[in-house]
């Protein structure tokens, strides 16, 4: 299997087998371009802002593209951690309602609630079977009062591909806003966010850009039941209607400035624009065949070892990410990065990934390493 786009186009990773975009991605070779663009923008005064956040608003556009959603529903978020946190803050909640989430999930998504317990609301965490989370529990722990199930798409811990548009489905008759992390999905899997409410994702991974920047849907109905905790002269409708002197209030503007108080770490969107060149370039169809292909092949090569494999078997179920179970991943983890080969090991699973640069050489170069580590 070849790449679907060359490792050349990528800083530092010619001699080796990068194999961790699940935990952090090579950088494209071309963002030295559009850092010097930003240099010129930012040196040009007004004029020079302008232009970046005319770049901006079109980085709004391809996440649109990218997630099948009007662009001028994303905002951008400093971070995926922060966007969770945003919605936590601005509901309505009251004792005795109650969020699922699952006992497998990121900390971000688990604990963004963590302070509303103090408020009489229950935090359900719905467990895993065998490290493979089941969207049929997932909707049985929803009632009357659930009023958001907080999800992964896919899981940092086993790359499971939840299927949103299972749960999207099973919430249509509730209230429950279905709020969604891409952060291992986007760039690599399809991601429906028109079928959620919230959906966010960390750019840094499978999107190949960098930390700074999380894009943030908002659908109309979330809008309307969590409200701003953040305020700001971007967000509020301060200019040009009040000039220099304040008065006690003051509209907020409409999405998608309402979920930005301030300036968003613009070098970051500009480079995530860049990396969303690429993506849409190839397509995301192209890109999900590519590196479901090289995951089945990832987990045949574990499973002939012995290996135990945590993510699912169903293609439909599985994401870029292959993991295995290990009892000291990190030093696996480092033994292999010995040996050119990166991968990501912690909490007691290796995590492998393979993206758009990645190809058979890279696991030919894989599996001896492994075999002599394992022996």
């Amino acid at each position: 299997m070849e790449p679907l786009f060359s490792p050349s186009n990528f800083v530092g990773i010619e001699n080796v087998a990068h194999l961790c975009t699940g935990g952090e991605a090579p950088w494209l070779s071309a963002q030295a371009s559009v850092y010097e663009k930003f240099a010129q923008y930012k040196s040009a005064g007004y004029a020079g802002r302008q232009k970046i956040y005319a770049e901006g608003e079109e980085c709004r556009n391809k996440m649109g593209q990218l997630w099948h959603v009007d662009g001028q529903r994303v905002s951008f978020m400093p971070s995926a951690a922060e966007g969770m946190s945003w919605v936590a803050r601005g509901i309505d909640w009251r004792s005795g309602d109650n969020i699922v989430t699952t006992s497998l999930e990121f900390p971000s998504v688990a604990y963004a609630w963590r302070d509303l317990r103090a408020r009489g609301v229950e935090v359900r965490m719905v467990d895993h079977r065998d490290y493979i989370v089941e969207e049929s529990d997932l909707l049985a722990a929803v009632n009357a009062r659930t009023r958001v199930m907080a999800v992964s798409q896919v899981s940092f811990y086993s790359g499971q591909n939840l299927r949103i548009e299972r749960l999207a489905d099973g919430l249509k008759s509730e209230g429950t806003l279905l709020a969604v992390d891409a952060t291992h999905a986007a760039g690599a899997v399809d991601v429906r966010a028109d079928l959620c409410d919230i959906c966010v994702s960390s750019s840094y991974k499978w999107m190949l850009g960098t930390h700074g920047v999380a894009p943030f849907y908002l659908s109309e109905r979330a809008e309307r039941q969590v409200a701003s905790s953040s305020y700001g002269w971007r967000n509020l409708a301060v200019w040009p209607a009040q000039g220099a002197e304040r008065f006690p209030d003051v509209d907020e503007r409409p999405m998608p400035e309402r979920l930005e108080p301030g300036n968003p770490g613009m070098v970051s969107v500009l480079f995530l624009s860049r990396a969303l060149d690429v993506l849409l370039g190839l397509g995301i169809e192209r890109i999900e065949a590519h590196v479901l292909d090289l995951a089945n092949e990832i987990a045949s090569g574990l499973e002939a070892r012995g290996l135990c494999v945590i993510s699912p078997q169903a293609r439909d179920r599985r994401s870029g990410n292959t993991c295995f179970a290990v009892s000291d991943a990190r030093a696996l983890m480092h033994a292999l990065a010995e040996r050119q080969v990166q991968v990501w090991g912690e909490y007691g699973r290796v995590r492998i990934s393979g993206h758009i640069y990645n190809s058979t050489a890279d696991l030919e170069r894989l599996w001896p390493a492994l075999d002599i580590l394992e022996r």
